[in-house]
């Protein structure tokens, strides 16, 4: 069987920017909770979903990174403080 052959490779996910990545990550989710994909093509959504969500998940610590190390004190001096994030 050569099922593949008759849809397109997914793109690389590499260098993706994160709106871009969280943009088809929540096509995928929606296309999953309508229910109305066939199987086989919701496992490879499903996976090439994980993936993203990792690819986002890997940009924003990154971000989250930079922003540690420019946060600037009151007196001018740059120090490096941890984002107060609340889940």
């Amino acid at each position: 069987m050569n099922e593949k052959a008759s849809s397109p490779a997914p793109a690389s996910i590499d260098g993706l920017p994160f709106e871009k990545a969280l943009a088809e990550l929540e096509q995928i989710v929606s296309r999953l909770e309508r229910g109305d994909v066939p199987l086989e093509e919701s496992i490879a959504i499903f996976e090439r979903g994980e993936l993203l969500k990792k690819h986002c998940d890997g940009l924003l610590k990154a971000a989250e990174a930079r922003i540690d190390k420019i946060t600037q004190a009151d007196n001018g001096n740059i120090a490096a403080e941890p984002l107060d994030v609340e889940s």
